[in-house]
């Protein structure tokens, strides 16, 4: 297959136009010898990603002449129900066309990034090597094409989410996950948001050159905002070059960075009860607003439909045992507790998700008791009560004045972005 990028940038990308660009796609895919066709979207925690809508145009258009499957990047999220594939990719795509990636049991190893190398980019303070683990069906050489579909947006662990890490976390396995996330946390969480070439993406770059460069393998990036809560697409980036990436990257940092003039003594993020249920992906409302915290502020998680802390039980059970208490905290764990070196991304989760007493978070909730919050190291708040003071359904996204006088700012959908202080 050449080598070839399609772009596309507008204020709104109508989904005749998208259409229009994935015709232009499939001419450019060269698709005479190929029987099968592997398209890997987000799950539902990237619902606002158009990627949904893609996945159905591209079934619509492909099954008519290739058999199809669909794997959603689930990483180590727990695998879509009937109501969210519904929601996402429509009613009409039969459910035998979804495969589900399981990270435990679904890799294979296809060879390791070098310590030296993981060394060099992270300045010594990470130096292992790194396994690279993909899901056996990207390997395997039953699919003559695999599309990635997914969005480009700030975020916590590699800089600016998927392109390959859509790959090598999505469908990746123990190893990758973990080590990639403890080399973010270990290197600066803060450091990486929002930026295009940070360690974690290094490791992904080095894996995807050195060991996937003959795949068959073309990204679909977008790039999204909400409006009047309806997601419009304003970048739509397609090929099999890092360009597609590097184009959606420096849209998103234009559209979904917001600046601050100064840090905020209150903030309040309402997590989608719908897209989000756990703590482990909850706390993207920690995440991509801390940076605006004041030292000594609070931030107030608005979380209607969180009911358990981690995607899985393992996960879940961790973050119970120890709890988002602070880097430091962490550290000593995983330096003297000898289960945690095989659980990485659970350190790193855990890291990423305390403010070091930096500011106080406050988690609303309506399905995990005061003593269950409380008991990992967040402060609670009935969800009635926070609606009481800070109802969602009248609040404007940034500053708000209180009828108490108080001054907040709000971001209802924390996962659509990053939120930093001007320089």
């Amino acid at each position: 297959m050449n080598k070839f990028v399609i772009s596309l940038e507008k204020d709104f990308i109508s989904q005749v136009e998208i259409e229009q660009q994935i015709n232009v796609l499939i001419e450019q895919c060269e698709l005479h010898n190929v029987k099968r066709i592997l398209i890997i979207p987000p799950d539902f925690t990237r619902c606002y990603s158009m990627a949904g809508e893609i996945t159905q145009i591209l079934y619509k258009k492909l099954s008519q002449h290739y058999h199809i499957n669909i794997m959603p990047a689930l990483g180590t999220h727990m695998s879509m129900d009937n109501e969210e594939l519904d929601k996402m990719f429509g009613s009409e795509i039969p459910r035998d066309a979804f495969l589900i990636h399981d990270w435990r049991k679904d890799t294979v190893s296809l060879g390791k990034v070098p310590s030296e190398f993981v060394s060099g980019i992270s300045n010594g303070l990470f130096a292992e090597e790194i396994e690279v683990e993909v899901n056996k069906h990207l390997v395997s050489g039953e699919y003559g094409l695999i599309l990635s579909v997914g969005q480009v947006v700030p975020h916590e662990v590699v800089g600016m989410a998927n392109y390959s890490k859509n790959i090598f976390v999505g469908c990746g396995g123990r190893q990758m996950i973990n080590k990639s996330h403890m080399l973010s946390a270990v290197c600066g969480m803060e450091k990486a948001m929002g930026v295009c070439d940070t360690p974690a993406r290094l490791v992904f770059d080095y894996a995807q050159e050195h060991y996937l460069s003959d795949l068959p393998l073309v990204y679909i990036q977008t790039v999204t905002t909400i409006k009047n809560n309806v997601t419009e697409l304003n970048g739509l980036y397609m090929g099999n070059k890092r360009t597609v990436f590097e184009q959606a990257v420096k849209r998103s940092q234009e559209l979904n960075i917001t600046y601050v003039e100064k840090p905020v003594k209150k903030v309040v993020a309402y997590l989608d009860e719908h897209e989000l249920k756990t703590t482990w992906v909850g706390n993207k409302g920690i995440y991509r607003t801390r940076k605006i915290v004041a030292d000594g502020g609070e931030l107030i998680l608005l979380a209607p439909g969180v009911r358990k802390f981690g995607e899985n039980e393992e996960t879940d059970v961790e973050i119970r045992k120890y709890g988002y208490k602070g880097r430091d905290y962490v550290l000593n764990l995983y330096n003297t507790v000898p289960d945690m070196k095989a659980k990485m991304m659970i350190a790193a989760h855990l890291i990423q998700g305390s403010s070091d007493d930096r500011f106080k978070i406050t988690y609303a909730t309506q399905h995990l008791a005061k003593e269950e919050i409380e008991g990992v190291g967040f402060n609670y708040m009935p969800l009635k009560e926070a609606y009481k003071l800070y109802d969602p359904d009248k609040l404007e996204d940034g500053y708000n004045t209180l009828e108490n006088g108080e001054e907040i700012y709000f971001v209802r959908t924390p996962a659509m972005g990053l939120w930093t202080i001007k320089e």
